[in-house]
């Protein structure tokens, strides 16, 4: 079961470039608005969740326990906007490895964090050293992506 998680996890990695992408056809296609293009991706995604809900037999009836959440419960909404707003604005000015690496490199270390201090009700892990070093190597391979052409050959 763990592997599948592995793959999982994959599997939307290699998606991520693919959507900056396929946003930014959109946002071309459209006359070139991100706010837009955003807004496009995330209805047509709204509608495929409410289809998958529909087709797994999802119990809508827990959704009226959302006028019990808090407004920072529902920010899921809007850090998501951010990041398909984001990715779709810098995709074509940066590159697409280049707003990965930086965007990996982010989630690496938030994520340490999130392990280390239990944030948000997150298990808490250890952050040992071997921890730290891949962080760091992937800083380093951040570096190496956005600035190895100017390395000397």
């Amino acid at each position: 079961m763990q592997l599948m998680y592995f793959l999982l996890a994959t599997a939307i990695g290699l998606v991520i470039p693919l959507q900056a992408a396929v946003n930014n056809h959109v946002r071309l296609l459209i006359g070139g608005s991100t706010v837009l293009a955003a807004l496009v991706s995330f209805g047509v995604g709204t509608i495929t969740l409410g289809l998958a809900a529909l087709l797994t037999g999802q119990r809508w009836a827990g959704l009226a326990n959302l006028s019990n959440a808090s407004a920072w419960q529902l920010g899921g909404g809007v850090l998501g906007a951010f990041f398909v707003f984001g990715s779709t604005l810098i995709a074509p000015r940066i590159g697409v490895a280049a707003m990965i690496s930086l965007i990996i490199a982010g989630q690496v270390c938030a994520s340490l964090l999130f392990d280390r201090f239990g944030l948000l009700g997150m298990p808490l892990r250890e952050v040992g050293g071997w921890r730290l070093l891949g962080a760091l190597l992937v800083v380093i391979g951040v570096a190496l992506v956005n600035f190895g052409d100017r390395l000397p050959r």
